[in-house]
């Protein structure tokens, strides 16, 4: 429960996406900031409060980001217009980051004896949580507002109450945090898509090469300061891990591919087709459903076969979407969602497993806070890829271009060991 309303983020927001572009009167590559902005805040989010709940306790963690939630929610909802309502997500997605890190740091934790189990019922509740997220989307924004579909994520606070006694439970190191690594990873996570998007929103030539500077600025001291400070915010153990880079790369083309999807597919259905939002949300179920019997799966192969299951899913994503400009038939895009949602899930649920065997206790936390860093930042660069393809493109077109992302997933998931060996992270 502490976790699973982080799905909502992404997936009811997708379907809402129409509602919100006619209520503001915004152009389909400004509207992707609605993602963008949630992709890039919560995987930041995650990573900043992955790293507190290191240092500080996974109690302390917790409290501070159902405050930051909280706030996201309420801008969410009184935002006069999109600038508002980006930032609106952009902070609620901050605060769900906190959430989404205090349950990877409780799940990750357990005894390895009893991992096997707790992953299964994690892949059980993101199960859940994905297969009733495009229905609730659709039903929100058609019969209450695209408002409340936008801040589903709240739903965390509701578990925090119930979460605390075990966080106490999980202490933090005491090391103290490294807030200028923080503050230059964020930079150069936040720039990247705004310049991969910057002719989409037509950004004056002199803001556009000021923001590449910057990326490259922030990138370059990033990657000195990784370099010589030990205990950086990005541990050079960590990003120099094979493991570690397979999983990250996994998931970005994972999220990538998903967060593209659920930006293009509504519209396209929408737009294209003459469908209503709630239709989209229903039709959308059926697959979810699917993908919640393989992620709940995923908990138990995670051990052995996750890998594989992972790269079976992303493959068949990536054909899907491909296929899409050849048919006028709506079943491709349909379906090439639907397996995206899978593929999500089953992603979180096997880079927990493979990390929590990998990374000691006391800096999981943080390690699994930087994959879904990369994991999220990858989502906001494919929403983003997706709003600047749409203005050239038609919107099946895009579908098939962004395929490429879960295809480079799918490639990266299938050598994926099934029983990482432990490294003690310095």
């Amino acid at each position: 429960m502490l976790f699973g309303p982080a799905v909502f983020g992404v997936t009811a927001a997708g379907v809402a996406l129409p509602d919100v572009a006619s209520a503001l009167d915004a152009t389909p590559s400004a509207v992707a900031w609605v993602l963008t902005a949630h992709a890039l805040a919560l995987g930041v989010g995650t990573a900043l409060f992955g790293r507190l709940s290191d240092s500080r306790g996974v109690r302390a963690s917790l409290l501070l980001g159902s405050s930051v939630l909280a706030v996201g929610a309420l801008l969410c909802l009184f935002a006069p217009g999109l600038g508002w309502l980006v930032a609106g997500r952009a902070v609620l997605a901050a605060g769900s980051g906190a959430m989404t890190s205090a349950a990877l740091a409780l799940s990750a934790s357990t005894e390895p004896a009893d991992r096997p189990r707790v992953l299964a019922g994690f892949g059980a509740t993101m199960a859940v949580f994905s297969a009733g997220a495009t229905l609730a989307g659709g039903v929100l924004t058609e019969w209450v507002s695209w408002r409340v579909a936008l801040v589903l994520p709240a739903l965390s606070l509701l578990a925090v109450p119930l979460c605390l006694r075990p966080a106490a439970a999980r202490r933090g190191s005491g090391r103290p945090l490294d807030l200028w690594g923080a503050a230059l990873l964020t930079v150069t996570a936040g720039t990247f898509p705004l310049l991969v998007q910057a002719p989409a929103l037509r950004l004056p030539p002199v803001l556009a090469l000021a923001l590449g500077v910057l990326f490259a600025g922030a990138g370059a001291l990033l990657v000195r300061r990784v370099r010589a400070v030990p205990t950086s915010f990005v541990p050079r153990s960590l990003v120099t891990d094979g493991l570690f880079l397979r999983v990250a790369g996994t998931g970005v083309g994972v999220y990538a591919g998903l967060f593209a999807a659920m930006y293009t597919v509504p519209q396209l259905l929408v737009r294209e087709h003459g469908w209503s939002v709630l239709a989209v949300g229903g039709w959308l179920l059926p697959g979810a459903v699917v993908g919640a019997a393989l992620s709940r799966g995923a908990g138990r192969l995670s051990a052995s076969g996750g890998g594989v299951l992972l790269a079976a899913v992303a493959g068949a994503m990536a054909l899907t979407l491909a296929v899409a400009p050849g048919t006028d038939h709506v079943g491709p895009p349909i379906v090439g969602a639907s397996l995206g949602f899978a593929a999500f899930a089953v992603t979180q649920v096997v880079s927990t497993g493979s990390l929590s065997r990998h990374v000691q206790p006391a800096l999981r936390g943080g390690a699994m806070g930087l994959v879904n860093l990369t994991f999220f930042v990858g989502g906001g660069v494919g929403s983003a890829t997706a709003g600047a393809l749409a203005n050239s493109v038609s919107l099946s077109t895009t579908l098939a271009v962004v395929a490429g992302f879960p295809l480079v997933g799918a490639a990266l998931a299938l050598p994926l060991p099934g029983r990482g060996r432990r490294r003690q992270l310095p």
